[in-house]
This record gives C-alpha cells, sequence and structure tokens, in this order.
C-alpha cells in the first residue's frame, strides 16, 4: 500500500473519530446529569389528588432477564428496573395502592416467580394493595404474576390464560445432513446433550425434559389455585394452554372485573376509602451507561436479519422453561 493510499485511509479513520465524538457531545449537550445521576426513579403525576397515592406500574414485553444492557439491548424490557420499582413502591410509605399494567405474553419461569414474590411481598410484608390493569395481553407469566393480586380487571378484549408451561427447540438435524453437515459431539453422559438441534430427541430424553414441564406446570396451578381461591381441579381445566378474551376469563373466573386503566384506578381509589388519590408513574433513569450504549445504538444499529440469526443461534441453545404464549 503507498503513500497516497495511507494517506486516504487515515483521513476516513479521522473523520469516523470526528463523527462519533460529535455524535457523543451533541448527546451529552442534551443530557440532564443530574437525570441521570441522581435518584433512579422519578416520578410522573398522572392525576393530582389529595386522599393518598397509587403508583402504576408498566410492563411491556416478554418478561426475560437479559442481564445489564448492552448497546444493542436498549428499549427492551428490563427485569432487573422493574423488580427495583416493585421495591421501591412497596419502601414507600406514602404509597397506599399498586397497580400494575401488564401488557406481556409471559416470559421466563424463573423470572415470573420473582415478579410474583415482589408482588406477594408488597402485599404481605408492606401491606399495599396490588390491582393488575390487563392490556392488550396478559397471557400465560402475564397472568402468573396477576394471580395473587388483590384484583384482576381485564379489557374485554385482552387476550389472558394461556395457562402451561412450554419448552422448545428447534432441530437441524435433517437439515444439516442434507447439506452434508455431521457434528461430532463428545460428551460425559448419555444425556448431555439433552434437546440438543442437531439429533433427535430420544423417548428417555423427552421423559426427563417432560418431567420438568409438569413440576413447572404444578407450581403455576398452585399459584393460581392459592391466589383466585379456585380449586385445583377448576385450575387445571381452564389451564389447558388456551386463550381466552378478557370476557372469557371474568365468566371462568380468572378475573374480576372488566375496565381500563381508568377504571382500575376508579375501582382501586374506592375500595382503598374513596376520595381522589394522587396517581403517578416511574419514569426510570437509564443511567449514564446505558445512555452512552443507547446513542452507541443509533450510531451502530443492528441489521435486522443478524438480530434474527441470533436469536436463532443463541435462544435455541439449550432448553429453557416458559411461561410463555407463543402466537
Amino acid at each position: 500500500m503507498n503513500w497516497k493510499r495511507w494517506t486516504a485511509l487515515a483521513v476516513v479513520v479521522g473523520l469516523l473519530i470526528i463523527s462519533t465524538i460529535t455524535n457523543l457531545a451533541v448527546g451529552f449537550a442534551n443530557l440532564d446529569l443530574e437525570e441521570y445521576t441522581g435518584s433512579e426513579f422519578g416520578e410522573e403525576v398522572i392525576q393530582p389528588g389529595t386522599s393518598g397515592k397509587i403508583v402504576v406500574l408498566n410492563l411491556d414485553g416478554v418478561i426475560q432477564d437479559l442481564g445489564a444492557q448492552s448497546i444493542f439491548d436498549t428499549g427492551m424490557y428490563d427485569h432487573q428496573a422493574f423488580l427495583t420499582q416493585i421495591d421501591n413502591a412497596s419502601n414507600d410509605d406514602e404509597v397506599d395502592g399498586i397497580i400494575i399494567r401488564v401488557n406481556t405474553p409471559g416470559g421466563g419461569v424463573l423470572e415470573s416467580a420473582e415478579i410474583y414474590e415482589k408482588i406477594v411481598e408488597a402485599k404481605e410484608e408492606h401491606d399495599k394493595t396490588v390491582y393488575i390493569s390487563m392490556g392488550g395481553m396478559a397471557a400465560s407469566g402475564g397472568y402468573y404474576i396477576a394471580a395473587p393480586a388483590d384484583k384482576i380487571v381485564a379489557n374485554p378484549n385482552t387476550i389472558t390464560g394461556s395457562i402451561g408451561v412450554i419448552m422448545e427447540s428447534i432441530n437441524f438435524a435433517e437439515l444439516a445432513e442434507n447439506y452434508g453437515v455431521k457434528f461430532n459431539t463428545i460428551k460425559s453422559g448419555p444425556y448431555k446433550d439433552i434437546m440438543s438441534p442437531y439429533k433427535e430427541m430420544t423417548d428417555e430424553e423427552r421423559e426427563i425434559l417432560q418431567s420438568f414441564v409438569d413440576e413447572s406446570y404444578d407450581e403455576f396451578v398452585r399459584i393460581i389455585s392459592e391466589g383466585r381461591g379456585m380449586d385445583e381441579e377448576t385450575v387445571r381445566s381452564v389451564g389447558d394452554g388456551r386463550i381466552y378474551s378478557g370476557k372469557q376469563a371474568l365468566e371462568n373466573g380468572l378475573v374480576d372485573e372488566l375496565g381500563s386503566l381508568d377504571d382500575t384506578i376508579e375501582l382501586l381509589s374506592e375500595d382503598l376509602g374513596g376520595g381522589t388519590y394522587q396517581v403517578v408513574s416511574y419514569n426510570y433513569s437509564m443511567g449514564l451507561y446505558n445512555f452512552l450504549g443507547l446513542t452507541a445504538h443509533k450510531m451502530f444499529g443492528q441489521d435486522p436479519e443478524i438480530t434474527m440469526l441470533q436469536k436463532l443461534i443463541f435462544e435455541n441453545r439449550a432448553p429453557s422453561l416458559k411461561y410463555l404464549y407463543a402466537e
């Protein structure tokens, strides 16, 4: 490479560096550092009032813990942040009631259980009244977390139910064989590669995995039975995996009322003693680290095809129990 090409390359690299610095500078110029380095949550008043305080928490998206957000994860459901929001509302002595606005197809068994435990803790240890307001979808894990609430309000057109557990993987064995691809596996035991996408599942492996699913389903049934005051047989009869509209869920006892978020606020206010309650939501501060990640994401956004490839490869590498409605 001659000196002219080196010079051209240096100019391109220099322009890239200048562009990056400029974008970051613009971002910092528009950034309120006090907002991002101060308290983790700010309150936005939805409705003024003097009788007390109600907090509305929004649960949107698939319930999964993606860990620390990378530059490509911004804008997705943040599991740890949501758990912290419940803690914040539970520990606030000024808060009389909590409404969780649920709009999710469900998600991981573990993550759903963690939210459930936080709701139970808010009720039993902090004496908070907890209502669920179902949005367009509150299925599977979305219903699991709703079960212990003091009252569940659904829209007539809400998609809910899908009570059950699912474990899936993709089998590439036949596809690989068609292209002459062979996989060499060295393992310490016969079941070390259980549910591998590169081979057919044996009956013994299916039996092992089915025991995991059955165990998690039994826990799901118990949660609903205790939370809704329903006998186990009834829960199993409605909990066969099918989905229900909000109206159907009311008819079979899975929800208490039909209405909107505003209706839920009104119902909770009445049950807390009447009057006009201040209603607030939390503005979650993404923090300086995630702000930089968001800026980088906008600058170096990932190609949609690469994103889908990552999901195909990494989300199906290992068996995972899910309370999830798969459309």
